[in-house]
Order: structure tokens, then sequence, then C-alpha cells
């Protein structure tokens, strides 16, 4: 519980900046939007070299060190924005924000593998999603209080609270750390690989993508992040705004929502489907991806209910976020290579990123040129690739099944007939 409670302060700084830098960069420091949209690609590109990078380093290193150096590297850098006169050092300050934040992630995930046993690690995986959202929507909330973009320094209440929080969570894990138990269902097999391949010298991409059920799962990641994550900052709210003439405020009350229902039934869902498959499960996740996705579709034939179906479905892909995410981490891991687990799920981590970072690009290429039924469709096509996938991962560990399984054998007749 501790490293829940640690995840939860941690993520109050992405909450306290990330809503705000673009308008805070491109006016009230009045840099423009190119340095503001820069800011945010530097965060994205920081995310995507550390991630694979700490994993690595979770697999060689006590993923408790990586974790602490990591968030510790963060606070460094939101405590350097404070003092940002110039683009020039915002821009570094975001990157290196970027890299802190992500690369603490495949450590945490490690860490959280290795503090709980077989049986509560979707548990786990839960608490600490739902920890984060909590964590990310308190951070939100309390600088949207604070935070004054009026005045060059109305911004860094945000900064301190996230070099603050990132500061805290370090200290909180590194206190857990020193007296934890490895369970030994992971001591012994800590992936719980369906195959047991010393790989070290091989790409881990290279591995991924020659493991059926590793590069399906890694189709399920990407695709999933597209048909959600990649559009909740900047796509929906562009789509709800300029096509469906939903008022700004609708924007704020359908995140809150996403936030609730995930606490609302985030326990009650892990409970459901405690004896459920992962890749079953996930196929349900790109079902009401495709629900959703639908639901805005229709949104645009019925104007006066529009903003009540925008808001209703940021709830439902708040329930796929529940069964996602305490099953993708836990599957992934189970898959990796041994010895690989960190650079599994960095590497994930880092393709999800870079697709989710496109997302925002991709929608406002297919918005402004008022393709908005590419838009949806693409998305829709996208959800339904993930359903594909995820059955695909099925059918791939259903086969490494049978593959491990002796043959059946039959006894010998013996001559004579005795």
């Amino acid at each position: 519980m501790l490293l829940v409670l640690a995840s939860s302060i941690g993520s109050l700084g992405w909450g306290g900046i990330l809503p705000y830098q673009y308008a805070y960069a491109a006016e009230t420091r009045d840099w423009g939007a190119l340095v503001a949209a820069g800011a945010a690609s530097l965060f994205s590109v920081g995310a995507l070299v550390a991630a694979p990078l700490a994993g690595r380093l979770s697999d060689r290193f006590p993923p408790v060190r990586v974790a602490v150096a990591a968030q510790l590297i963060g606070a460094a850098a939101a405590a350097s924005l404070i003092v940002a006169d110039e683009p020039g050092a915002f821009l570094a300050g975001m990157l290196v924000f970027g890299m802190g934040l992500s690369a603490a992630a495949p450590a945490k995930q490690v860490l959280a593998l290795q503090w709980s046993s077989s049986d509560d690690r979707r548990k786990v995986f839960a608490y600490k999603f739902t920890g984060e959202a909590l964590g990310m929507a308190a951070g939100a909330f309390i600088a949207g209080l604070l935070v004054d973009l009026d005045r060059h320094d109305g911004l860094d209440v945000g900064f301190l609270m996230a070099a603050a929080g990132f500061a805290v969570s370090s200290a909180i894990i590194w206190l857990a750390g020193r007296g934890a138990v490895v369970p030994t269902d992971f001591a012994s097999d800590p992936t719980g690989s369906i195959r047991a391949v010393e790989a070290r010298s091989r790409g881990i991409l290279r591995i991924i993508f020659a493991t059926p059920a590793l590069r399906w799962t890694a189709i399920v990641t990407i695709t999933l992040a597209l048909g959600f994550y990649a559009q909740f900052e900047a796509g929906l709210p562009a789509y709800g705004i300029t096509v469906l003439g939903v008022d700004p405020t609708v924007i704020g009350t359908a995140a809150a929502v996403n936030c609730l229902v995930i606490v609302a039934i985030q326990v009650v869902m892990v409970r459901l489907t405690a004896k459920r498959s992962a890749p079953v499960l996930l196929m349900g996740v790109g079902a009401i991806w495709v629900i959703a996705w639908l639901g805005l579709s229709a949104a645009q034939l019925a104007p006066g209910l529009a903003a009540a179906i925008f808001v209703t479905t940021y709830g439902v892909f708040a329930v796929g976020e529940t069964i996602y995410s305490p099953v993708l981490n836990p599957l992934t891991a189970s898959l990796a290579p041994k010895g690989m687990v960190g650079q599994t799920l960095g590497t994930m981590a880092a393709l999800q990123t870079a697709f989710t970072a496109a997302g925002p690009l991709v929608a406002g290429v297919l918005l402004g040129a008022g393709l908005v039924d590419g838009f949806l469709w693409m998305h829709l096509g996208v959800s339904v690739v993930a359903v594909f996938a995820a059955w695909r991962v099925h059918r791939a560990l259903v086969a490494s099944r049978r593959v491990a399984e002796p043959p059946l054998t039959r006894p010998i007749p013996v001559a004579g007939g005795a």
C-alpha cells in the first residue's frame, strides 16, 4: 500500500503542471504557440527515451534505487521551471521533467510485481492506477484554485507541487523498500515467463516482435492507447467543442466523471474479473472503446443531447480503464523473457507514449481539415484492431500451453495379450 500512496503523491505534479503549461508558455510568458507545443512534445520525447532505459536499469539494479533516482531527477527539473526565464531553459526543464516522470514508471511496475503475490497482482495494479488517477485529479484541482496565469510566477505553485510530490514519493518508496519482502513466487520465477529465455544480447524490440504473444500484446498496447488515451487531453475536447458545440465547462465535467467512475468501480471490477483470462478482458476493453466511439458519433445526430452523451462517453471509457489497468502490465510481465521484465515493461511504455504523443497531431490535422467522419472512423477501426489483437494474444497463449503440455501416453500392448 505504500507503493500505491507513493504513486498517488508522485502524480500530483502531472495534474499540477501539464493542464496549464501550454497557456503559461504561450500566453503568460508570451513565448508563443511554437514554444508551448514544443514543451509538450519534448515532454513526450523525454518519456520515450527514458522509459526503456529505466526498464533496463530496473533489471540490473534494485528498482527502488531506479524509481527514487528518477523521481528526484523529475523533482529537480520541476523546481528548475520556477527560475526558467528563457524559452530554452523552459524547454530543457520540460524534457527532463518528462524523463523523470516516465523513468520512474517501469521501476514502480517492477516493484508492484515484486511486492505482491500472483494472487494479489491485479489488485495491486488496480489500486496503483486508482491512486495515480486520484493524485492527478487532486493536483489539477488544487492547482486550478491557486494558479494565476496572469502573472509570470502564477504557475510556480504547480512546479512546487510537482517537485514536492516527487520528493515525498521518493522518500516513501525508499522506506518501503527497506522492509519489503519479495514473495517466493516472484523470487523463483519473477516473470512467470511462458518460455525461459536468456537473451540479453538480443534487442528487446526484436524479442517482442519475434514472440507472437508479446507481438500481439504490443499491438494491443498501441491500439488501446490510440483508441482513448491519445485523445483524452486534446482530440476529444477539440471534437466536443468544435464539432458538438459543447461548452468548455463540459470538458472539465467529463474528465471529473471519468475519474469518479474509476474510483467508484475499480475495486468491484477487480473482484468481478479476478478469474477471467487477461486477453479476454482486453478484448472487452476494445469492445468498450468501440461502443464509446459509436456513442460519440451518434452525438452529432442529437445536438440537444450532445453534452450529456459526451460526458457519458467519458464514463464509458472509464469502465474500460478499470479493466485495462489491472490486467495489461501483469500480462506483459508474465510474457517477458526472464531477467528482462523491466526492459519489456519500459519498451511497451515507450511504444504507448510514442503513439499517444502522435494522437493530438492526428486529431488536429483531421478535425482542422473538417474530416470529422475520418476522425471518428479511424478510432472505431483502431478499437476493432485492439479487439482482434487481444484475441490473437489469447490464441498464442492457448497454443503455447498446448506445446508445453506433455503428450498423452498410451500403454504399449504386450505380446501374448498379458
